[in-house]
């Protein structure tokens, strides 16, 4: 008998808590809930799309979202070093343990120093608390902000020649579903990396190797970025973001993967490889994007 995964992600049963994953269509609440649901664990997606629907700026929707819930899986967007973030994730937690939902996974920024308020903001709701800090992830040349420079063959970015142990979304999922499902996580922070850091040009060369095209990355002032970001109606916070591995504050790989799953997490090659499998990279983009 086939399991009605529809069903089971969006209704959990009278037997278990369940799992609510706050961001579950984005990159890692995605296959934090696939895997969940694998498991045959009762699983809701919160979005603003879900059958009940979870918005940040409207807390009358948070009731919905977490009844019947035990664990939250917490994500942020766009980032929890914006402005309002650490006040927004400490009174959803707070809310949450009050509803009976008191395991909280926060999913959060390698050296942030403004995601590091709203770790404090989410430790004071009393919850059982686990924090992920990830580098940046290898999907965001192929599922995000990266990917159009990519298809229009140019990284044009703020990063200089500074280096980032990108991580997999992969890797961040296997922790979040052992600190959400298994014993000895709590009060835990664990630092999510790669293997080894990488610079931009380095990225560069290895999506050229995979797709058999020329992928070039050129370095451009942040003030260019920015305005670049502005053209495109997106919150010029994100140039901000750069300046956490420009001064090398990240560049050293963490062993975070490792202790959780006793594995060591999947390099940029082997991603790349499996990306360009997909086809992902094979088309052109209406924009070149910044």
């Amino acid at each position: 008998m086939t399991r009605n995964t529809r069903n089971t992600q969006n209704a959990p049963d009278a037997t278990s808590p369940g799992i609510l994953v706050v961001g579950g269509t984005g990159k890692t609440g995605r296959r934090v809930a696939e895997r969940l649901t694998d498991r045959g664990l009762p699983v809701r997606i919160g979005s603003r799309a879900a059958a009940r629907p979870f918005v940040w700026e409207d807390p009358t929707t948070w009731n919905g979202a977490l009844e019947g819930v035990g664990s939250v899986y917490l994500t942020y967007y766009p980032d929890l070093g914006f402005p309002g973030a650490a006040e927004a994730v400490g009174a959803f937690s707070a809310y949450a343990v009050a509803r009976g939902a008191d395991r909280v996974v926060l999913l959060s920024g390698r050296g942030e120093e403004g995601a590091r308020a709203a770790e404090d903001r989410m430790k004071e709701s009393g919850a059982r608390w686990t924090v992920l800090r990830a580098s940046w992830f290898h999907q965001n040349f192929s599922e995000s902000f990266f990917l159009d420079p990519v298809l229009a063959g140019e990284l044009a970015l703020p990063t200089g020649d500074a280096v980032e142990p990108f991580v997999d979304a992969d890797d961040i999922a296997d922790v979040a579903v052992a600190a959400l499902t298994g014993p000895g996580h709590t009060g835990r922070t664990y630092e999510l990396t790669g293997p080894r850091a990488l610079g931009f040009g380095e990225v560069a060369a290895e999506l050229s190797r995979v797709t058999g095209r020329e992928i070039h990355y050129r370095p451009v002032p942040p003030d260019d970025y920015r305005a670049g970001l502005r053209e495109q109606g997106l919150p010029v916070e994100f140039a901000d973001l750069f300046g956490l591995i420009l001064d090398g504050r990240n560049a050293l790989p963490a062993h975070g993967v490792r202790e959780v799953l006793g594995r060591e997490p999947r390099d940029f090659a082997a991603y790349a490889r499996e990306a360009a499998a997909t086809g992902v990279w094979n088309g052109a983009v209406a924009s070149a994007g910044t």
